[in-house]
């Protein structure tokens, strides 16, 4: 069983790609988490799963005795050799925490918004993008082109005619008011996420 399956928890079956979509998910709560972690003081694992999971896995040790801050350095980098992730994304999710997160209590409400947001973005993304998304991998530039256009509209455009597409254009727009990520953001973490799904092993239909 490889490195990130151990982490993860995937079976040796071929069922998921090593470092793929899952993997990529879970270290952006992973970052999430650390990064709360730091910020806020917390000393008890059992609020951020992810990161107890993360951390005792990895075995990575606490700096100066603050929960978070080499776990959080930890998974940058991870994140950086793996998918080429900009300091530029860390920083948005530094700031949308620090603007959003300033008591324990505020943790699992944001995680939960947080959650929402990405679920309605891509399910948004999947229905606007259609045959779009049908285009081989290696056609990365064109892509991202593609996937930039589509955020872009799904933050300037108010004309749709499907009354289902506008209602979640409505929903993502009122999560991201809260969140406060900008439109290239959203667009490196979707990209990121259709790449690796394209990269996904196909699932063979079961008799």
């Amino acid at each position: 069983m490889s490195f990130l399956n151990k982490i993860f928890g995937h079976r040796d079956r071929g069922e998921s790609k090593v470092g793929g979509m899952e993997d990529y998910m879970t270290l952006v709560r992973v970052y999430f988490q650390a990064s709360m972690a730091s910020s806020l003081g917390i000393t008890n694992l059992a609020w951020l799963p992810d990161l107890r999971t993360f951390k005792t896995t990895l075995k990575v040790p606490t700096i100066n005795n603050k929960l978070g801050v080499g776990e959080k350095g930890h998974c940058r980098k991870m994140m950086k050799e793996m998918y080429g992730t900009s300091d530029e994304f860390f920083k948005e999710i530094d700031v949308s925490l620090k603007k959003n997160c300033r008591k324990l209590q505020d943790i699992q409400p944001y995680m939960i918004q947080f959650q929402g947001f990405s679920q309605d973005l891509m399910m948004l993304m999947s229905n606007l993008m259609k045959f779009k998304l049908r285009l081989p991998s290696f056609f990365k530039k064109i892509i991202y082109g593609m996937t930039e256009k589509t955020v872009n509209d799904i933050f300037t455009k108010n004309d749709y005619g499907d009354a289902g597409v506008m209602k979640a254009v409505i929903a993502v727009r009122q999560y991201n008011k809260r969140l406060g990520f900008s439109q290239k953001w959203i667009t490196d973490f979707v990209y990121q996420v259709v790449i690796l799904a394209k990269k996904e092993p196909v699932k063979k239909d079961q008799d």
